[in-house]
């Protein structure tokens, strides 16, 4: 799953519509959508929707036998 779609996911468990995520987070419509079409996020980026909603962004490898590096 992308980090595009993971953001959507994260808009509709948390109730809220991407447009609300913006807001919150202070980022332009214009300048999101494009980061949403282009997958441009860096590692930093999901964490800010994650802490606006209350949760938590974690990123890892997973390897074959499902061990979390």
């Amino acid at each position: 799953m992308t980090v595009s779609e993971q953001i959507k996911v994260l808009c509709v468990r948390s109730n809220i519509c991407v447009a609300e995520l913006e807001g919150r987070i202070g980022i332009t419509p214009q300048n999101f959508n494009a980061k949403m079409k282009r997958e441009s996020f860096t590692i930093s980026h999901p964490e800010y929707p994650a802490e606006t909603v209350g949760c938590f962004f974690e990123c890892h490898f997973v390897l074959p036998e499902e061990e979390m590096v």
